[in-house]
């Protein structure tokens, strides 16, 4: 049976479950993206990701705690999305400079949706009167941000030209 949102709090709760499967989700997914990835650049870049998102992972649980609320079973179908192409990009044989610009673009699509998630988030829990949840929430928002920053940073500097060159 599906559940009911009928007001402001129930959405932010059931943004904050869909938001928690989707960086559960993406805990699995980034080490295989490191893996799969030729330069050591982006290699730590996936590496360093999924260290803030174990941290970001806890902050969730600490605002569940909080609303006495659990993470549920919700399944973030955005985040299998996009780690599904992610999965398909590795599983192709395609040359090494070509697959790490591919990976830079799978991740980015991965950031916006969590920084558009995020966003969000902190908005409804300001709204909510949870200042200390939107103070969590913006600050994961900023990591996501920066993520982007260093991905598009290593796509400029050189990884889009290697894999054009290739």
């Amino acid at each position: 049976m599906a559940k009911q949102i009928e007001n402001m709090r129930d959405l932010y709760i059931d943004l904050l479950q869909d938001t928690y499967s989707a960086e559960q989700q993406l805990i699995k997914a980034l080490p295989k993206m490191a893996k799969a990835a030729e330069t050591a650049e982006l290699k730590q870049a996936f590496q360093q990701h999924l260290e803030e998102t174990q941290g970001q992972v806890e902050r969730l649980q600490q605002i569940f705690k909080e609303l006495k609320q659990q993470p549920g079973d919700e399944t973030c179908e955005a985040m299998q999305g996009l780690v599904k192409e992610a999965e398909k990009l590795i599983e192709m044989k395609v040359d090494k400079d070509v697959l790490d610009a591919g990976l830079i673009a799978c991740a980015q699509k991965v950031e916006h949706y969590e920084i558009a998630s995020y966003g969000t988030l902190a908005e409804f829990a300001d709204l909510l009167g949870y200042d200390k949840q939107s103070e969590l929430l913006e600050e994961t928002l900023e990591e996501e941000k920066a993520t982007d920053a260093l991905l598009t940073e290593l796509a400029e500097d050189h990884i889009n030209q290697m894999a054009e060159a290739a």
